[in-house]
């Protein structure tokens, strides 16, 4: 849901990186905690700096120094599922995605969703495969045309041709390696 990030002055602040709709409501899904369980309670100082204490034994500990703020840069933080909201029809939450079955239109087997990219661009899907390095799919209605969470598959459209330049390198497990133009350059 966020990410605990830079200390923000002196006094025990920090930044907060927010991935809900309105960056304000991180607050409003209930208590947060990191990946290890630890709970944290958040309170708005501005707009992207909140004030963060550590919920030790039902107690909430206000970070008060910039060094204990410091410790928490990166700390991702989560709520427990039933805070959600249900997801609208044709939407998904990406995390239900990983897991699930990936299967080619015509039924057969691909691989399993191991990863849901997500770097702001849009959602990439990483599958596993039996054999051979992953595959990224962009998670869009072309290459991805049906999701069943309820039965844990999608169907994936794999593209007809890749295009690999005839003197690209390529590794054992299957990542092309482009020729690099710069030992040419320094050649000439």
């Amino acid at each position: 849901m966020g990410v605990i990030g830079r200390a923000h002055g002196v006094r025990g602040l920090v930044k907060i990186t927010s991935h809900t709709a309105d960056p304000a409501d991180l607050t409003a899904y209930g208590p947060l905690s990191d990946a290890e369980g630890r709970g944290y309670a958040l309170r708005w100082k501005a707009e992207g700096v909140a004030e963060v204490s550590r919920i030790v034994d039902g107690v909430a500990v206000k970070v008060t120094e910039r060094s204990q703020a410091e410790k928490l840069t990166n700390t991702k933080l989560f709520v427990d599922r039933s805070a959600l909201p249900a997801a609208d029809e044709d939407e998904y939450y990406l995390t239900d995605l990983v897991g699930l079955a990936a299967v080619d239109p015509a039924g057969d087997a691909v691989g399993t969703v191991a990863i849901v990219h997500d770097y702001g661009a849009g959602a990439s899907l990483e599958i596993e495969r039996a054999t051979g390095g992953p595959l990224l799919i962009p998670f869009t209605a072309a290459c991805v045309p049906i999701v069943d969470v309820a039965a844990g598959r999608l169907v994936v459209v794999l593209p007809d041709e890749i295009v690999v330049a005839p003197d690209a390198v390529v590794a054992q497990d299957a990542t092309v390696i482009p020729p690099s133009s710069h030992a040419e350059d320094a050649a000439a």
